[in-house]
């Protein structure tokens, strides 16, 4: 898997999707100055269908998953059992950390995948200390 992809968080995607949302302007203005290909995984495919449909966003729910089924939005990763083992390391370790079991899944895949970019308004990226955090924005 190459060096140049960004992995999306839920807090980049439903801040690109959601206009009312604080960081919509500084998502979008990064997903279009990208260059790199998206990738995300299915953990944050569910959370964000689950966000976006609590926060009365079914419409953009439906476009998003359909968009990134079809694969014209991003890359889609399926975690495998080894990929969840490793997350609930993560998770079981670090339990001084707020860090959900999703943000856990996509550490452990990021650093596996040698992904080192992602967008993400989540304080949580910043703290485990590997991840370039894009689009820059203070956490």
């Amino acid at each position: 898997m190459p060096r140049n992809l960004v992995f999306v968080d839920t807090s980049g995607w439903f801040a690109s999707l959601v206009p009312s949302d604080s960081d919509h302007v500084a998502a979008q203005s990064w997903l279009r100055a990208n260059r790199r290909a998206v990738f995300t995984t299915d953990f944050v495919l569910d959370e964000t269908l689950t966000l976006l449909r609590a926060r009365g966003q079914s419409n953009r729910a439906l476009a998003f998953g359909h968009a990134l089924l079809d694969g014209s939005l991003a890359q889609l990763y399926f975690l495998a059992e080894d990929d969840i083992r490793e997350a609930w390391t993560l998770f079981s370790t670090y339990g001084d950390k707020q860090w959900s079991f999703t943000d856990c899944t996509s550490f452990a895949i990021m650093s596996r995948l040698s992904i080192p970019t992602a967008l993400a308004f989540d304080h949580h990226f910043g703290q485990i200390g590997t991840v370039i955090v894009v689009p820059g924005l203070p956490l």
